[in-house]
This record gives C-alpha cells, structure tokens and sequence, in this order.
C-alpha cells in the first residue's frame, strides 16, 4: 500500500478547485512579467557587463556559475519550504514571491554600478538567488490554483508574460538612446549609461509586478487548516529531515518526469550558449566591434543582437497564443518536438549570417522554441506529480536545467579556447545542435499521458 505525506494536500484535504476566469489567471500570473524582466536584463547584457569589466571570452561560462549554482541550491530549498508554509494574509506561495521580488530589485540596481569582475560576479550570485525565491514558487502556483483542464492554459498564460517581457526588457537599452537620449558611452563608470539605466527600470518593474500578484491573486488553503497545520508541525525534522525529504523525492520521482528530465537536460544547454555568447558574438564577429578598442561599434552590435532578442520574445508571446491549438492536433509531444528542431535550425543559421536583418528571422525562429520550452514540459509533468509535493518536485524538475549549465560553465571556456579559437557564434552553432537532438530525445522517450496510462495498465 503506498505511504502518504505527513502533510496530505490531495483531494480529500483541498479545496475542490473551480474554473477560473481569464483575469484571475492573468492576476496569477503578472508577476512573471517582472521576474522574467529582470532576468531578461540580465542573461541579455552580464556577458558584455563582464566583458566590459576585462573579462576575456574563455572566462565567461564560469563568471555564469551563479545562475546554475543557485537554482541547484535555492530552487529545491523553496519548493520544500513553501509545500509546508501557509500565512493567514499571503497564503502559500505568496510570500517566496514577496521576498524574492524585494532581495531582486536591489541587487538589479546595484549591478550596474559593478567596479570590478568580481563585483559584477558577486551581485549575480545575489541576483540568482534571489530571483530563484520568487520565480520556483510561480510554477507551484499555477498548478496548486488550477484544475486539470486549465493548468496547460495557465502555464501558456505565464509564457506569453515571459515573452513579453523578455521582448521589452531587451528593446530597453536601445529605446533609452533613440527615445530618451540616453548615451552608450561609459558615463562615470564602467558601464554605458543605457545599460545602467536598463537595469535601474529592471528593478522597479520587478517589484511591482510581483507586488501585483501578491495583493490581486489568492490562494487555496488546506480543507482543515488546522489540522494541517498539527500535521507539518509533527513532521518538522528540521533542516536534516528537509534533506532527507529532497533526496526522498529525488529518489522517486515519476517516470514521466525521468523522461521529460532527459529532454530538459539536452535543451538547456543550447539556451545557456545562446545566452552566453549570442550578444557578444553578434557584435564582435558580425559587427566587427571590441569593447577595448571600439566600444560604441561593440555597443551597436549589442543593442541589435539584443533587439533581435527581442523579437525573439515577441515571437515567443504571440506563439503561446497558439500552443493549445498546436497541441489540440498534434499532441503535447509532437508540438514541442517541432518547436524544439526550429528553434535548432535557428540557432545552427546564427553562424552563417552575413546580413544583421537575417538574425530577425533566425531568432523568430529560436522564439516558437522557446514558447514551448517555458510551458510544454511544465504541461507534461504537472498532472504526474503529487498534489503535496508540487513545490518540491517543480524544484527538482529544475536540477535538469542547471545541472548542464553547471557543466557548461565549469568546462566550456576550455573547450572555447583550445578548440573554437574563442569563436562565439560556433558555440552558439553548438547550442543549435543540441536543440535538434532534444528534439529526437522527446520523440523516443516522452510519452502523451494517455499513452503513459496505457503502459501503466499492461
């Protein structure tokens, strides 16, 4: 007979969840609007920050550590805490995101003003962290408020805020010189004023956007709150017994989650080259720009890798519109596996690319995969998971985005420099190429929930 968890959450303990309204799902999911900003800001512009700093291109996988590190640490910490947390104003969920939003916004303002590498390198070990308190919780969120049948539209409701944002967050250092005369040189200090700004607006964005969902949004509580609360309080171990309750549901995770693991643990990858190298590559190998020797040709080439990011983004929202339809004839699978060999071919283009207009469409392209990479396997794996363990197990799922960032942070300089002459858009080819094979993985082994039942019952 199988155990139950100390503090059952599940149908005989919730609230029966009822359809929600699409305004109330927008209010649930706001928040991400500025979490993604934020992070936007910073996957778009730490690379030429550090690069801007001195650093050379073989360092910069390892000066990214932070971001892996910890999502590694923080990611599971949170989810285990906040399965086991309720306050009678912000309920579960609500107050990670509080927090995180408040610790974030001021690391996004301080980051700009980074003197040193190991300034810049220090703040985004705070900024990760940070933003990991508030951005685990948000994929709890959507399946503790949801039902069955709305949790694939709330998780498409946080890509379209992911892409927007993204989309703004990326056009914001350009559309600061053109529309508010903001400069791209280095105005008392290392970094271009316009960069500097970008990240100051980051800040408050993130807070209020994450504030909006925090006052306009509302939790389920357990059925008996009472009683839960006597059941958490007799199943607190402390910190030991936390451990042994991650590694306990490392050790049993569902077999769709094994299988969408190994999808997520080729995809990722991709991403972080792309996010590594794609902006500085652009300017350095298509613009012909340096950050010593010619910086504002360097910073041209920036803003326009970074608005093509930004169109990335668009695409991504606009698409997200359109996953349920994908979905409703293909499949989950089917759709992101096709999502998944376009974004691929996108990437592996970016190499080849005389023309800076063609990276317009090359990254459109990475956008329809990237819609489907924030919502798709999220979709395929929330209907898998045990109602009390949601937080945890979404903490857990993200071990498989890190781990190979990890990996290509601690070894991926080297490679640059002994076998790709420090070649950024190679790398960024590479990424490419490990979409296409996430794409062969999801065919072979990801299986629709309806055929995982039929394998159940055999």
């Amino acid at each position: 007979m199988a155990s139950t968890s100390p503090i059952q959450t599940s149908v005989e303990n919730a609230v029966q969840k009822p359809n929600l309204s699409f305004w109330q799902i927008w209010n649930m999911c706001f928040g991400f609007f500025g979490i993604q900003f934020g992070w936007s800001l910073q996957m778009g512009n730490m690379s030429a920050i550090y690069e801007f700093l001195g650093a050379s291109p073989e360092e910069i996988p390892g000066l990214w550590l932070a971001a892996p590190m910890t999502g590694l640490i923080v990611q599971p910490i949170i989810g285990y805490l906040s399965d086991r947390t309720w306050h009678p104003k912000l309920g579960r969920r609500r107050p990670f995101f509080l927090v995180g939003a408040i610790l974030s916004s001021i690391a996004l303002l301080f980051m700009p003003n980074s003197s040193a590498i190991w300034m810049a390198a220090g703040l985004l070990w705070i900024l990760d962290s940070s933003i990991n308190i508030s951005m685990e919780p948000f994929r709890a969120f959507v399946a503790d408020n949801l039902n069955e049948k709305q949790r694939p539209f709330g998780f498409a409701m946080q890509s379209m805020f992911i892409g927007l944002a993204s989309f703004v967050a990326g056009y914001l250092p350009s559309l600061l010189v053109k529309w508010f005369g903001f400069s791209r040189e280095k105005v008392g200090g290392s970094i271009p004023e316009n960069i500097q700004w970008s990240f100051y607006i980051g800040g408050f964005v993130f807070f209020l956007a994450v504030l909006y969902t925090v006052v306009f949004s509302k939790e389920y509580p357990p059925a008996d709150l009472v009683g839960w609360k006597q059941k958490v309080k007799e199943s607190n171990k402390g910190f030991g017994g936390g451990v042994k309750e991650i590694i306990h549901s490392i050790q049993h995770m569902p077999n769709q989650m094994k299988r969408l693991a190994l999808v997520n643990f080729l995809t990722w990858p991709g991403l972080f080259l792309m996010w590594f190298y794609y902006s500085t590559g652009v300017a350095s190998d298509i613009f012909g720009g340096d950050p010593k020797t010619n910086s504002d040709v360097y910073t041209q080439g920036l803003e326009h890798a970074n608005t093509t990011s930004a169109i990335l983004n668009l695409v991504t929202f606009l698409f997200s519109f359109s996953l349920p339809f994908w979905v409703s004839k293909l499949g989950k699978k089917w759709t992101h596996t096709i999502c998944l060999l376009i974004g691929g071919i996108g990437l592996i283009w970016v190499n080849f690319i005389q023309n800076p207009s063609l990276l317009y469409v090359a990254m459109s392209m990475v956008g329809i995969a990237w819609a489907s990479i924030l919502s798709m396997p999220y979709s395929m794996l929330a209907s898998h998971l045990p109602e009390d363990k949601i937080g945890i197990y979404m903490g857990i799922f993200n071990f498989f985005i890190v781990l190979p960032e990890i990996i290509a942070s601690l070894f991926f300089g080297k490679i640059m420099s002994t076998f790709l002459n420090n070649d950024r858009l190679v790398a960024v080819l590479i990424g490419g190429i490990l979409l296409c094979i996430a794409a062969i993985a999801c065919i072979l082994v990801v299986k629709e929930e309806r055929d995982d039942k039929k394998s159940m019952l055999a």
